[in-house]
């Protein structure tokens, strides 16, 4: 098992990024997925220190001017969410293998903020194959499809920049191939 460790996933849109986390935590306890910081306000359901911790935009100022982010950003020109390094050390602390699901540009900030994490890029089987499932799952327009793609070819292109990569043939492998890299299983 070794030591708790801290593991960024980045990965394009529709790859199965949040599918494989949740069957990860499920058959892994020790696994502790992350959870980010926003200025939004909670959804219906929602709850504070579950879901998202969320803060006033004066306390995620002092968040990110005293280095308590590992990474953040503003999202749609709106809101903004992080990672809070508190939580990440508490759950380290704990004995936890640590999971950060992440894009590119806060894979980037981690890398800078926190040297030791491992990096994992989640990827397609092909190009076409997650050009189906984006169209599969039916929850964006054309035009989200079209924006989605475009920043998933960047993604793609950075994937050398990733300690290791994984490619999503079927979710129950991928789902292996992740535990073997975190020395899970």
């Amino acid at each position: 098992m070794g030591n708790p460790r801290v593991f960024v996933v980045t990965g394009p849109t529709a790859v199965g990024k949040g599918t494989i986390m949740k069957r990860l935590v499920a058959r892994f306890p020790n696994v502790w997925l992350s959870i980010s910081a926003t200025t939004r306000p909670p959804r219906a359901g929602e709850r504070d220190g579950i879901d998202y911790y969320f803060v006033s935009e004066q306390k995620f100022d002092e968040l990110v001017d005293s280095g308590a982010m590992l990474e953040w950003a503003t999202v749609h020109g709106l809101h903004r969410y992080g990672t809070p390094r508190t939580a990440v050390q508490q759950a380290l602390h704990q004995g936890k293998t640590v999971v950060l699901e992440l894009d590119l540009a806060g894979s980037r900030q981690v890398r800078r903020s926190m040297p030791e994490a491992v990096h994992i890029f989640l990827a397609p089987p092909s190009w076409d194959e997650l050009v189906g499932r984006l169209a599969g799952r039916g929850t964006e327009d054309a035009s989200e499809q079209a924006r989605r793609l475009e920043t998933a070819r960047v993604e793609l292109a950075a994937e050398d920049e990733f300690d290791i990569v994984i490619v999503n043939t079927t979710v129950e492998q991928a789902v292996s191939d992740m535990a073997h890299a975190m020395q899970l299983a």
